[in-house]
């Protein structure tokens, strides 16, 4: 088992990484709540295959256990999905002392952690992310939120989990493009704080090498996070850099409604960009976006994509939270494993 734990004083929790750990979750989940009830959102995908694993680990040790299945995708991730889930937890009777699990990917944990937040002013969480791109970036740093119609993201607050529990082998079920996804993200890591992670990227030979790795690879990454976010908890300076190709990313996102492109893939194309367009703006050394593009080549994740409304996709960048006034906080990558914030506006895009 391998730990890390996030130094936030009172707010601190552990970050558990272990193959096969959702088989046995209650053992996990006692370490730091010995209270009655439980509440589990998922989605109908996860629900498949880990929903009744969980649920039965938890009952056989004596939870009270409710679960809500969603469906699956972005689309759930919106402000109109709350009141439902509000409804069923009053219907629970959860109360403060109580917990909610999310368990899935991005989507879950970011819609659950969020209601975990508002619901009765506070109620405890833990999150069990199922898919590579929540287990080494969004599970970790207590970013919780939905979409609105304009933007995605725009509500949300800053709300740590009880714990973070990590079972790489539920990759295992993980659609190929959904782990590719994820790998957008490990990527990221690479390019803004460790240069020798993009080396091995760039060595491994396919899937199975990198699944042969995963373990090391989830810690590095929520390691990254870790030190990132307990420097700078509420995104006001060094953790913007984690949102290293994301503000045009979040952006052709949006454009295509959620549904032509993942947030990694998103991520990916946005990461290249920004490396060509700081290149062709002298802002960085011309070696660099053809490092990005050739492992995102590699792992089969796109890097170009034609926008003819290019105004549509500066006006939301324009809502984007890192534009603050009349600056808007780009981060660039001057050398693999060395990102930094850079102040610009909206011209930079133009």
């Amino acid at each position: 088992m391998k730990k890390l734990l996030v130094n936030l004083k009172e707010k601190s929790y552990e970050i558990v990484i272990e193959k096969g750990l959702i088989e046995r979750i209650s053992e996990s989940v006692l370490e730091v709540y010995n209270g009655n009830k439980i509440f589990i959102i998922t989605d109908k995908n996860v629900d498949k295959y880990y929903g009744e694993v969980v649920s039965r680990s938890l009952i056989n040790s004596g939870f009270n256990v409710k679960k809500l299945v969603l469906e699956p995708g972005e689309e759930t991730k919106s402000f109109n999905t709350l009141p439902l889930i509000y409804n069923k937890l009053l219907d629970f009777k959860l109360t403060r002392k109580d917990l909610i699990i999310t368990l899935g990917g991005g989507v879950i944990g970011d819609l659950g952690g969020f209601v975990a937040s508002t619901f009765l002013r506070g109620v405890p969480f833990i999150q069990i992310p199922t898919s590579l791109l929540a287990q080494v970036d969004s599970s970790v740093g207590g970013k919780v939120g939905v979409d609105l119609e304009r933007g995605k993201n725009l509500v949300g607050s800053f709300y740590q989990p009880k714990r973070v529990i990590i079972d790489p082998n539920v990759l295992n079920t993980l659609e190929d493009r959904f782990f590719k996804d994820g790998l957008g993200e490990v990527i990221k890591y690479g390019l803004i704080r460790d240069k020798g992670l993009f080396g091995k990227l760039e060595s491994y030979k396919d899937k199975r090498e990198v699944l042969e790795n995963i373990e090391d690879i989830i810690y590095t990454c929520c390691n990254i996070k870790r030190i990132v976010v307990e420097r700078d908890e509420k995104d006001l300076g060094e953790r913007m850099i984690l949102n290293f190709g994301h503000t045009l990313g979040h952006a052709i996102e949006k454009y295509y409604d959620f549904k032509l492109y993942t947030h990694g893939e998103a991520v990916a194309i946005g990461m290249y960009n920004i490396a060509k367009l700081t290149e062709e703006k002298k802002l960085t050394e011309n070696i660099y976006s053809e490092k990005i593009k050739n492992v995102l080549i590699k792992y089969d994740l796109p890097y170009e994509v034609n926008i003819e409304e290019k105004d549509e996709i500066i006006n939301t960048i324009s809502l984007d939270k890192k534009n603050m006034g009349k600056v808007l906080k780009v981060i660039l990558v001057r050398e693999i494993g060395n990102a930094e914030i850079y102040d610009t506006n909206l011209e930079f895009f133009k």
